[in-house]
This record gives C-alpha cells, structure tokens and sequence, in this order.
C-alpha cells in the first residue's frame, strides 16, 4: 500500500470534479479506478512472479518481446515518467506552501524549483538520507488521510447531493466526462505495478499474492473514495472543480484555521515525501541501464560519486528535465501525459500474459492470474479505453507522449550500432 498511498488523492479530486460537474460520478470513477488498479496488479503480478528479474517491468517487457521494447519503457521512464513525476508534485508543493503562507502566486514557480532542487541535493547525500526523508515522509502521509477520513465522516454535511441517478453536470458529455474522470484518477493510483514484486519473499504465492493484491488495493480504493466523499460533503461541486488547493480548503472548513493549516502542512510533507520516492529511484533506472552500457553517454550515467555512491550525472539529468517540465507544463498535463505514456506499457503486460501463457506454457509460474482470462482482459480493456478515450480528448498531450517515447528507438537502433565490439557481444 505504501508504493501507491501518495500525494494524488488530494489534488487529483479537483480535475475528476472538473471533468464531471458531478458527486456520484465523482465517487464512482474512483471506485472504477480502484477496481481497473486491482485486475491490473493482479494480471502484472504473474509476469512478476515468473520473471524474477532485477528491473521488474522493463525486464519483463523484454522477455516478451525483444530488447528494443524493454529500453523503451526505460526510456520512458528516463525521459516523461520520473521527470514528470517530479515536476508536478513540486508543481503542486509550491502552490499549496504559496496558499498555506500567503505568498503572492509568482513564487509558486521559484518554490516548485527550489523544492524539487533540495530533493535532489539531499539525495546526493547519500541513499541513506534518501530513505531517512522517505520513513518520515511515510507517517506524515498517512496522518492527513487518517485526520480527514475519520473526523471529516463525523462531522455534520454541509452540502448534498443524489447517489442516483449517475449524472454529469449541465451541457457535459456523459462519455467524455467519464473517461476524462478516469484517467484523472489512474495518477493517485500509481505505483500498483511494483505490487507483484513480492511474490519471492512469499512461501504460498498462489495463495497469499491475491490475497494481498485485492486487500492491498481494495483497501487503497476504499480509503480514495472516502477522501473524496468528505471532500464532497464539506465543499460545493464549484469550489473543488479546478481548485488545487481542494484538500486544504475542506481541512479549514472541518478543523478551523489552525487544524487546516496543520493538515496541509501533513500535505506538504506527504507531497515532499512522494517527490523523495520518484528521485530516489529515477536516477537509478539509467544508471542500471548505463551498467550494460544501453543507453549513451553510458560513461557518465554510470558514474558514482566517490564518497556517497549516488550516480550524480543521472540525478542532475533527472532533475534537468523536471525542471524544463516545470516551467513549460503544468500538474494535470504532466500527470495525464505520463498515466499515458505509462498505460501503454501496462497494456503490453497485459498482452504479455497472454503471449507467454502460448508461447511458454512450460515457464514456471509460482501464481497464476485468478480468474484468467477474464482478469487480464478486463485490465486490457480498460488500459485501452483510457489510452483511446484520451487519444481522442486530448490528442496534444497523448501524441507529445508517445512521440518522446518513440524517440527512443532511432536512439536504441543508433547506439546499438555505434558501440565497440567488445560491448555487442
């Protein structure tokens, strides 16, 4: 649960309201959101399972269909899914830590930097303060939920609304809404696919890995539709739609202004935290691919400071291109443009299961997807309905995706072609 219980559900609430205009649709894309996360985690887990290797979905890509489609998500990941992470929670930092202080709205940009920098400068330190800040950050995260859902549930309702019929706000598209709520909602639910990787430390997998996904997960989903109903309750549709400062504005509304400000400040520190994790492990994804030299300027992304053994050239590479994202995009372009990017790859590990189930079907699988192949097809599904849903709404951000993505492959082919012999064979 702590690989996908982060900062999203705060912010996240104001762009599926936006989308929608709607309570009950509100609650119910999260819900969907939860269940899609659960067949995904489920179906992933197999590959997990089957292929334990360091690298986890790159590595499994890889096997299922060659190398070129393995560096490709570590390109991906290089190039749009931790840079954007990145980006947009310091995005989001600034802009809650400008509301909760009062600062004039120009330094949102300047403190975003600076946030994203000291995460960064901190985790040159060493990947023993890295994870210090990440324990911390762990309790924080969990007290504003916590605070939220208990008393916020308690509390008497300020506003009200129908639980029937599911319904979008006047002169929006049923269809359009959905989709648009959806995909808003696969970002708070990011991290599902590092789920599997537990299945080693498991002595019953077949057993106890299902177990823990639907648990894990159903538990997750549970407590995001909780946090949006006491959003709901305590905030009119038009103060949340588009209103990034949402949670903050429903913790005044509930605790007053000195226990709002408290809960943000459990924000801050849960959003700061989440920054940590995506640092952490982003700069290490291109130093593992330097390590088999797949990547260019291999030279330098493998290269360890000698007193702390951070591979400081990837980690500024990392925070460069966060930085060109901070200035140029904002939260909900940068986190709909890496789910994008992201559900394509999860939508090839979808496939995969099917693929290896035919081509291997002597691979040794320690868990099998229950309830296969009704399972991973609902989870291919739905990967393809939020990839074409936002092909179709939003062609900009889905077309720059894919085409930073591609640009890998002239890259993989060109690089392939150019290294010494020695390191082909």
């Amino acid at each position: 649960m702590g690989t996908v219980i982060g900062g999203g559900v705060f912010f996240k609430t104001a762009s599926v309201v936006a989308a929608n205009h709607s309570a009950n649709m509100t609650l119910l894309a999260w819900v969907l959101g939860g269940l899609l996360t659960i067949c995904a985690g489920l179906t992933s887990a197999e590959l997990a399972a089957a292929i334990p290797r360091t690298g986890g979905a790159m590595r499994y890509l890889e096997y299922a269909y060659g190398k070129p489609v393995g560096f490709l998500m570590g390109w991906a990941q290089i190039l749009v899914y931790y840079p954007a992470n990145i980006a947009a929670l310091s995005i989001i930092f600034g802009v809650q830590f400008v509301a909760l202080f009062q600062l004039p709205a120009a330094w949102k940009l300047p403190v975003a930097i600076l946030c994203g920098l000291s995460i960064t400068g901190l985790n040159f330190l060493g990947a023993k303060v890295g994870g210090r800040v990440q324990s911390v950050a762990l309790v924080f995260k969990l007290i504003p939920i916590a605070v939220i859902v208990i008393l916020g549930l308690f509390a008497p309702a300020t506003t009200h609304f129908a639980w029937w019929p599911i319904a979008t706000g006047q002169h929006i598209g049923w269809g359009h809404a959905f989709s648009s709520s959806l995909l808003a909602t696969m970002f708070a639910y990011d991290g599902w696919i590092s789920i599997g990787n537990i299945a080693g430390e498991m002595k019953h997998p077949e057993r106890d890995l299902p177990r823990a996904i639907v648990l894990g997960l159903a538990g997750i989903t549970v407590i995001y539709t909780l946090v949006n109903l006491v959003f709901l309750r305590t905030l009119p549709i038009n103060a949340i739609a588009v209103n990034q400062n949402a949670a903050a504005d429903a913790a005044m509304q509930l605790f007053g202004q000195l226990g709002g400000k408290l809960v943000t400040i459990g924000i801050l520190i849960s959003v700061y935290g989440a920054i940590n994790g995506y640092t952490l492990t982003g700069m290490r994804v291109p130093f593992a691919m330097a390590e088999e030299d797949s990547l260019p300027f291999s030279r330098y992304f493998r290269r360890l400071s000698r007193r702390t053994y951070v591979p400081f050239f990837a980690g500024s590479v990392q925070f460069g291109i966060a930085l060109i994202m901070m200035i140029l995009g904002s939260f909900d372009l940068l986190t709909d443009m890496l789910v994008f990017v992201m559900w394509v790859f999860n939508c090839l590990l979808f496939v995969a299961v099917f693929k290896l189930r035919h081509r291997e079907p002597e691979l040794v699988r320690p868990y099998r997807v229950p309830g296969y192949p009704v399972v991973p097809l609902v989870a291919l599904l739905g990967g393809l309905f939020i990839l074409v849903t936002t092909l179709v709404t939003e062609p900009g951000l889905a077309t720059t995706g894919l085409a930073l993505t591609l640009l890998g492959l002239p890259v993989y082919f060109w690089h392939q072609n150019h290294r010494q012999p020695t390191q082909k064979s």
